[in-house]
């Protein structure tokens, strides 16, 4: 099969087309896809740039986002049959071989029917983003109806799902964008308050829009300085999620401490870096009922650009590039 390998650390050129053997499944409990869409994350840059979890497994096959139809079981397997369509997030972090390829095997556990209302192609652009956003909202902040909460770089591949799902729970909505464009998607998908943090300062928005107490959550998805800056969006008593390991000083944990805010962060990757089969299916399940959500139509992804797999390098070098509305997919 046709597949992207990773051949060492480095720029985007580190990834190379090549031919290798087309896997079979290692155990009776995993499935073969013959993918449809690979999912491109800005995880999967960062992950070529710096391999962290695994630099000693190369090369590798990037890619935790996948899609496509089982074209081999197991002789376990009992929750798929040959020929359905399905998703998934699985692989691509080092530890086993992830979706920029023809083929990908996973267990059957961790694996789930597409939305029937959403194409293949689409639904590899879902997985990661989805159960980033899910554990972030639901889980971490236990976000309520009628709570106020602040969504970071809302236009991008996680912002504009956890607008959706915030929509979706009742939530009031502001968000900051980068341009008129970008406001007038996340108004479409439901946020109240839009600012453009070029132009505003994203903390005194936020103040006088919630008459001074600040947002009941503030969703961070791109860490550093805004990170820091987001202590004083939050309530007294209320919740900062991040996605980014953050530059915390002294200074900075006394203020939130001050303000008796609860800081948590989120890497939806967790379960499978340390192996963790129960909480595997736990965010198959989250899959499951994110089909669900979209079917009904609360829940949508955008896909800005479809690329063929080849053009790997160029998918990486546009999510570095920044300022990405929604996803980006790899068609082998």
């Amino acid at each position: 099969m046709k597949a992207i390998l990773m051949t060492a650390a480095g720029s985007a050129e580190v990834l190379q087309l090549r031919e290798i053997d087309t896997p079979e499944p290692p155990s009776p409990h995993h499935l073969r896809v013959k993918l449809t869409a690979a999912g491109v994350n800005p995880l999967d840059t960062k992950l070529r740039a710096k391999p962290a979890y695994y630099p000693d497994r190369l090369p590798a096959i990037l890619g935790c986002d996948g899609a496509g139809i089982v074209d081999a079981i197991g002789s376990a397997v009992t929750r798929f049959k040959l020929g359905d369509a399905v998703y998934f997030c699985n692989g691509g972090i080092g530890d086993e071989p992830g979706c920029y390829a023809e083929y990908a095997t996973l267990h059957e556990e961790y694996c789930a029917l597409k939305p029937a209302n959403l194409s293949v192609q689409d639904s590899a652009a879902l997985p990661l983003v989805l159960i980033t956003v899910w554990e972030a909202l639901v889980e971490r902040a236990n976000l309520q109806a009628g709570q106020t909460i602040l969504i970071h770089a809302a236009a991008g591949g996680v912002g504009h799902v956890a607008v959706q799902l915030a929509h979706h729970l009742g939530a009031r909505i502001a968000v900051t964008v980068s341009s008129d464009k970008k406001a007038g998607l996340t108004h479409g998908l439901g946020a109240e308050k839009i600012i453009n943090y070029k132009q505003q300062d994203f903390v005194q928005e936020i103040l006088n829009w919630t008459n001074e107490e600040g947002a009941d959550v503030v969703f961070d998805t791109v860490g550093g300085d805004t990170f820091l800056r987001s202590l004083n969006a939050v309530r007294i008593g209320g919740k900062l999620v991040s996605l980014l390991s953050t530059p915390l000083s002294l200074a900075d944990t006394q203020l939130a401490r001050l303000r008796n805010l609860s800081l948590c962060y989120e890497l939806m990757l967790a379960p499978q870096l340390f192996k963790l089969h129960d909480e595997r299916i736990r965010q198959r399940k989250i899959l499951e009922q994110g089909a669900k959500l979209v079917v009904a139509g609360h829940l949508g992804v955008l896909v800005s650009h479809q690329l063929p797999l080849e053009n790997a390098a160029e998918a990486h070098r546009l999510i570095e590039q920044g300022g990405t509305t929604g996803k980006i997919i790899l068609l082998p």
